[in-house]
């Protein structure tokens, strides 16, 4: 049985567990993502309650056995990323993915980081940018990187596939302006095309990925986003 000293970790999601305790699906930075019980948490007194929150760095001690371990110690490690509004949607959309795509007991040290970067800058004005390089990066560490090789070209137009990768094609809606192409292999997302593009392809390229199962948060934001337009008409 493998135990695990105030690791540094994230909560991805919580559900009710009997009475008084809780399922918690956590990403960790030594671990990767573990499911753990946390044990009487629901209860009044509960100490740790209050920490199992998403979007709050945490320091958690645990017992991974089996299916699910037993969360021990659990500690913040700073304050919580600052998420208002459509922000929250973008950090449940990056547990989603997380959860999706992530198997467990695979430590990802460096996919941790990329998260722990990703969710402050979703408070910011490059909270799409961020988005996509999380995406793309995730797809990196999980052996599925996009091949955006030195040779495209800023004028040229291509196709991708997940089969053959990248085709020269003309323009159209299925293909991408190489300039969008080469933003988004230098991480340089500086342009509401480059965004739109690279949000385009990372889509793309995530679907195979997914089980044929649409990601929930995207569509909950739709929702809230038409439900809001309506309000606003009235």
């Amino acid at each position: 049985m493998a135990r695990a000293q105030l690791e540094p970790a994230w909560v991805l999601s919580t559900r009710p567990y009997r009475e008084t305790s809780a399922l918690v699906e956590l990403f960790t930075r030594g671990a990767g993502r573990v499911g753990v019980v946390a044990r009487g948490v629901r209860s009044g007194r509960a100490r740790a309650r209050g920490l199992l929150q998403p979007f709050q760095p945490l320091l958690a001690s645990f017992s991974d056995r089996g299916e699910l371990g037993t969360l021990g110690a659990v500690e913040p490690a700073g304050a919580p990323a600052a998420l208002r509004g459509e922000a929250v949607f973008s950090g449940w959309y990056l547990n989603e993915l997380v959860l999706r795509l992530v198997p467990r007991r695979d430590p990802l040290p460096a996919l941790f980081g990329h998260y722990s970067a990703a969710l402050p800058a979703l408070a910011g004005a490059r909270a799409g940018a961020a988005l996509r390089l999380f995406e793309k990066r995730l797809l990196t560490e999980l052996g599925y990187g996009l091949q955006l090789p030195e040779t495209v070209e800023p004028d040229a137009w291509y196709r991708w596939d997940a089969d053959h990768g990248l085709r020269v094609a003309e323009p159209g809606p299925s293909s991408y302006p190489g300039a969008s192409l080469r933003a988004l292999a230098e991480e340089s997302l500086a342009t509401p095309e480059s965004l739109r593009d690279a949000r385009r392809l990372l889509r793309a390229a995530l679907r195979p990925h997914l089980g044929g199962r649409e990601l929930r948060t995207p569509g909950m934001l739709r929702t809230l986003r038409k439900v809001a337009g309506g309000s606003a008409g009235k």
